[in-house]
């Protein structure tokens, strides 16, 4: 990477590990993306992880982009190093990926953009080990175990940090972010692709505001 690029690159780590939370939002309409990502906001939650996983997806990073620089903006479902190309031009400050893929990873790492790959096995996680990376999703969490597997699989690997993503609700945020290796939780339940289709912006700042006072209680806690 660099030096300007490491000068330049936003705080992801800093602002995931304070926050607790990262939004992941399906988008169906790009002129939802800006109202959506304002009540994220507004419910104190400036980190939304748009996935790739419709047509609107780039078009509403763009506008997020553009119109809410302040917004620590991620894309998802980056599977290919053209995804991450593609979604690092439309305005993505950091890419996440269901699962492990060493030539998008390997992208990301040589273009100083910050990556956050997925993994279920210790296996995938001594390959992003060699990878140089620290931290990881885990999808799907809830299905995998949940936090139990997590402590599970990370006795052995002392310095990673988990991402847990897949199941990750209200309910069990808090139990997710007392255990220390999670550095913040990806979830959709504040606003889920059917609220924002339906313009519920309100109901999504009041899901938000919820989801950012259990983090906050939970990252207070001693653990």
């Amino acid at each position: 990477m660099t030096t300007e690029a490491a000068e330049t690159r936003p705080d992801v780590l800093g602002t995931l590990r304070r926050i607790g939370v990262n939004a992941v939002i399906v988008i169906d309409d790009p002129k939802d993306a800006v109202p959506m990502a304002r009540a994220l906001t507004e419910g104190g939650l400036p980190c939304i992880e748009i996935t790739m996983r419709t047509p609107a997806a780039l078009e509403s990073i763009r506008r997020i982009s553009a119109e809410m620089p302040d917004v620590v903006l991620a894309a998802g479902t980056v599977l290919t190093p053209a995804n991450a190309r593609d979604a690092r031009a439309a305005g993505a400050q950091f890419m996440v990926s269901p699962g492990f893929n060493p030539a998008m990873v390997d992208y990301c790492l040589e273009n100083g953009i910050p990556v956050f790959p997925g993994i279920a096995t210790p296996t995938e996680i001594e390959a992003a080990l060699r990878h140089g990376l620290s931290v990881l999703k885990v999808f799907p969490s809830e299905a995998l175990g949940g936090v139990a597997y997590l402590k599970a699989i990370a006795g052995p690997f002392g310095n990673l940090e988990f991402l847990p993503s897949g199941g990750v609700t209200a309910a069990n945020l808090a139990g997710y972010l007392a255990y220390e290796r999670v550095l913040a939780c990806g979830g959709s339940w504040m606003a889920p692709q059917s609220m924002i289709k339906s313009g519920q912006f309100d109901r999504i700042r009041e899901e938000t505001s919820k989801a950012v006072a259990i983090a906050a209680t939970a990252k207070g806690k001693t653990k």
